[in-house]
This record gives C-alpha cells, structure tokens and sequence, in this order.
C-alpha cells in the first residue's frame, strides 16, 4: 500500500513534485515503514499507533499540503489496519487511531498555511530583486572610450537585494561613473540607492565639475535620509584619457597598469554624502590597457577565519586577462570560494578598461578645470 502512495500523489496533479515535496515525502514513508516494521514485530497487540501521527507532520516541514494529506491517509490507513487485528481492541487503541485522523488534519492546516507563506515570500523576493534590477542598469561593454561592466553580489542567495549602486554614462564631459554604497538593508536602502542613481543620472549630464555634482548629490541624500543615515560614494570621470575621481568616504578605486595594483587614495579624507563632502579631485593620466577596479567594502570586509580577501596581491592575476567582463567573473569566482560562499555583505563591482582615446579628441580637461578654460 505505501508503494502506491508516491505514484497515487504524481498522478492527482500536473506538475511533478517539487524537492521539497519529495523529500518530505521521503523521509515521512520511511518514518511509517519503521514504525510499521516496530508494530508487526511487536506481536498483534497495537502498542505504537501513536507514533503514525508524525508522519503526516514531518512531511508538512517541507512537502505540500496534497502529499501531507496522502501520507495522513496512509498512517490513518496503517492505524485502522493495525487495530483491527488486535484482539484486544482497547479504547486506547481507536483513540490513538482518532488522534492519527485527527493529527493528520492538523498538519494539512499547517502546511497549506506554509506554502501560502512560501509563495508569498518568493513573490516579495522576486519583486525585490526586480526592483532593484531596474535600479542597476546593465554596464556596457563599451561606454565612450572605455570597456566597461558590472557586477553585483548578494550577500544572501534568496533575496539579491542591498544598497549598494553603480552607473557609467557618456556624458558631455566625458564618461562619468558612481560606485556607492547605502547605509543599511532592504527595501529603504534600495528606495535611497534609487533616489542617488535617479539624481546622478541627471546632474552627470548638467555639472561640469564634479565637486559640483557631490554637492548635488549631498543635497538629494540629506533631504531624503534621517541624521545616522549616509551613502559612501565614489566618482570618476575619463575625459581624453585623463582620469579625475573625487571620494566621499568610499574604498579608493584600483588602477591596474602593467602588472602593478594601484591605490587610488584621495588627496585629503571627505565623509560620505550626507554630511556635507568637501572633495579634493585625484588625477591621472591614462594609457591604454589600463584597468580601473570600482568596488563598495562588502569586498574589503570579505574574509575566512578572520583573514581578509587579498583583493590587492590577486587583483592583476585575476582582472588582467580576457574581457573586463571575464576579470569580473574571474573575481567573484575566486572571491567566493575563498569565504566558502558566506559573505557578510553585498558587493558591487566596476571595472573599466581604457582602450585610448578617439580620434581627433579635444586636449584632455579634467571636469574640475572645465569652467577655467572656457573663461
């Protein structure tokens, strides 16, 4: 009769059963054929009735409420079948059988009531991760001048949703990218990572210096956060293969050149933006084949037993080959078999290359001395 069972419960619907549903299923016909096989042992006298009601609720742990029912009709099943060949026949025997039919009951209710929870937290979490989708733009492959590409990773694997942001566009004054990362989690460090992106977006195309796209920035940030609340933040523009980037309280971006790891420290330190960033723009000349590594701290905090990703010493073996796209993979496969897949926090990750200038580009002007030449 139990081998009936499985085959009864994928022939009832459609859709084959889910992993969960089978091994729910499995280990709850395994716990009725060790109890089974403890009864007929035991003689005619039913002693272990009792035991069946466990089933149908190791089975709600995991399966849908259509197996759960099938496997309480089993043990109900079981239960009546053992206590009709008892001779005895006490009425502690048909109680245990009523507590069978009635426990069966039960777990049906708790699983329905699982699944709908189910279902409703993998609609919540698709919805995130869409949400967020729309706010993290696909990057490149080629903005302007630069190869370019993006990544994200989740700290967790059931909701890919963080506060951390990126974008690089081509703008009047050159190819302008932001890495930044939101103070908390969830959907509010989602809503404000939006309401940066939304901003930067606009003014990238509008300010010709960069100082003075942080301001704007700073002001989006402070009208829309409460007084702990800020968003560290990195900006970097190529105009003619000059690079200037200012920094708000954000990991210092790694140029790759040549086989060497660079640093990209800020002339002087500036909090994040939220508190009123006063910058001091870096500049540097470019060549082609240089690589420039954007990233928000979840990779800085990233370790294994209290030893720290070395992102510096592997950066060049892993980010200097093939497409930037290829580095990026290259990075997060190493990075996360490094932490054994638990990460603490989420990463964002951009990485450019510059291929060289155009052809017949203007001399090259850092966005901060824009305004000076055109007096």
């Amino acid at each position: 009769m139990l081998s009936l069972v499985p085959t009864r419960l994928l022939q009832s619907g459609h859709r084959p059963l889910s992993p969960g549903s089978r091994a729910g299923l499995g280990a709850a016909l395994a716990l009725l054929v060790i109890v089974s096989a403890v009864e007929a042992a035991d003689g005619r006298l039913a002693h272990y009735i009792a035991l069946l009601v466990a089933a149908p609720f190791l089975a709600a742990a995991l399966a849908s409420w259509r197996v759960v029912l099938g496997v309480g009709a089993a043990a109900t099943a079981l239960g009546v079948g053992f206590a009709v060949i008892d001779p005895t026949m006490e009425l502690v025997t048909s109680v245990n059988v009523v507590a069978v039919a009635l426990g069966t009951g039960l777990a049906v209710a708790v699983a329905a009531v699982r699944q709908r929870q189910d279902v409703q937290i993998a609609e919540l979490s698709k919805l995130a991760s869409v949400a967020q989708q729309a706010v993290l733009r696909p990057l490149g492959p080629q903005v302007g001048t630069l190869s370019v590409a993006g990544r994200y990773i989740s700290s967790t694997a059931t909701a890919q949703i963080g506060g951390d942001l990126y974008e690089a566009i081509d703008t009047p004054y050159g190819v302008r990218m932001i890495i930044g990362d939101v103070r908390g989690k969830g959907l509010d460090a989602v809503r404000l990572a939006s309401i940066v992106l939304g901003s930067y977006r606009h003014v990238a195309y509008e300010r010709a210096d960069l100082r003075a796209v942080v301001a704007d920035l700073d002001r989006a940030v402070a009208r829309n956060v409460g007084d702990e609340d800020f968003v560290t933040a990195a900006l970097v523009e190529e105009r003619g293969g000059t690079l200037t980037i200012v920094n708000c309280g954000h990991p210092p971006p790694l140029l790759l050149r040549r086989g060497a790891v660079i640093p990209l420290e800020p002339p002087a330190p500036a909090p994040p933006l939220g508190f009123m960033p006063v910058v001091r723009p870096r500049v540097e000349r470019l060549e082609p084949g240089d690589r420039l590594l954007l990233f928000t701290d979840g990779l800085g905090e990233a370790r294994r037993d209290g030893e720290f990703f070395p992102t510096a010493d592997r950066a060049w073996r892993l980010l200097g080959h093939g497409t930037v796209a290829d580095g990026l993979a290259s990075l997060e496969t190493a990075l996360v078999e490094w932490v054994h897949g638990r990460l603490d926090d989420d990463i964002a990750l951009v990485l450019m290359e510059y291929v060289g200038a155009r052809t017949g580009a203007a001399a090259a002007v850092p966005s901060w001395e824009v305004g000076a030449a055109e007096s």
